[in-house]
């Protein structure tokens, strides 16, 4: 039996990991700190301020660093927020590198170059998560670094868009299927998640009209000209905006739902949302992009060519109608956060000495 381990990991700088959840990010990475805490490790969590006490989180601090007015007068000069958020991860891994016995491996979850530029100074262990596609800092980084470094990809399709740089490990996020339970399902439609153009809620409310369904949309608004110009005016007592709920609400809300609709414009790397939906026992129509088909089997949901608006709205009528009982089954077959965080554990102890794994 192997050891607990000291694991350093490392969120997002630029949302809490706390509720009510910026995005699946944050979610992902509560979920995952919480169940290795639960399984005895002894994590470290850096993130960004306000988030969940009960992980004892170290906060990246992105408001300590402020450019000198000499700095700022160069032609070249980054936005403040930017060097803010450079700053707090150089900081970190500065750290790290000066205190390489305080863990025994370190598991980027951020979105960052800098943790993975700078992980062989650290001389531990060292997972990277990706959670995107290729973008130009982190791919930069990535094909610089070293060698010895390991990635973990969140889906074959994200895996498959960074072979050119790097080969990882396909772990699929996973949800916590104590957490989100069953509902009884009802007659209405469900969207979750950010209210932004790259996840297009606006298609799934002309994707309901098509299959005259009532649609509710639950999520932060993060883009408020998008929300005014394209889901606001679209708003009536067949189509509901009801904010940015807590996880019980939200659990409540697909709970109710006859089908969960998730409609990426873009290469979606995973899909938590279409995880939790089957965790209720709703069934997923979904646009087939990026790693969404590997969340769905034909029990569970149904697929629409992007952006096929009518196509849509049929795959909503007919997953509607599929068993509860059998959605629920795939997400905990699945996408569990056990088998997830089952995943993870075996990669942290391929990568740790086999003297400290003991």
């Amino acid at each position: 039996m192997t050891r607990a381990l000291r694991i350093c990991l490392i969120a997002s700088s630029r949302f809490p990991v706390a509720e009510p959840f910026a995005g699946g990010l944050e979610a992902h990475t509560h979920s995952l700190a919480t169940e290795l805490i639960r399984r005895g490790h002894e994590v470290t969590l850096f993130a960004a301020p306000g988030s969940d006490p009960r992980l004892g989180a170290l906060h990246l601090d992105v408001e300590t660093f402020t450019s000198s007015p000499a700095a700022r007068a160069d032609v070249g000069a980054r936005p403040e927020q930017w060097m803010r958020e450079h700053h707090a991860y150089l900081k970190l891994m500065l750290d790290l590198s000066r205190n390489p016995g305080k863990y025994d491996i370190v598991h980027n979850n951020s979105l960052h170059h800098l943790p993975v530029a700078m992980a062989e100074a650290t001389a531990l262990p060292f997972v990277t998560t990706l959670h995107t596609p290729p973008v130009p800092w982190l791919e930069s980084a990535a094909q610089l670094a070293s060698s010895s470094l390991a990635y973990a990809s969140v889906s074959r399709h994200t895996a498959g868009a960074w072979r050119h740089v790097v080969e990882s490990t396909v772990i699929h996020n996973g949800v916590d299927t104590n957490a989100w339970m069953p509902g009884p399902g009802g007659p209405a439609a469900i969207w979750f998640g950010r209210l932004v153009p790259e996840k297009a809620p606006h298609l799934a409310i002309r994707a309901a009209r098509a299959a005259g369904m009532e649609l509710d949309l639950a999520g932060p608004s993060l883009d408020r000209a998008y929300f005014d110009a394209e889901i606001a005016p679209l708003l009536d007592d067949r189509t509901r905006y009801l904010g940015h709920l807590r996880h019980e609400q939200l659990m409540q809300a697909v709970g109710r739902a006859a089908v969960s609709v998730v409609t990426p414009s873009w290469d979606e790397p995973y899909g938590l949302v279409a995880a939790e939906s089957l965790a209720c026992g709703t069934p997923v129509a979904a646009f087939a992009r990026g790693g969404v088909p590997e969340i769905l089997d034909e029990l569970s949901g149904r697929l629409a060519a992007p952006d096929d608006v009518e196509a849509l709205g049929a795959a909503m009528v007919v997953a509607s109608g599929l068993s509860r009982d059998d959605a629920r089954h795939r997400a905990v077959v699945a996408c569990s956060l056990d088998r997830m965080v089952d995943d993870y554990e075996e990669l942290y102890h391929s990568l740790v000495p086999a003297e400290l794994a003991a």
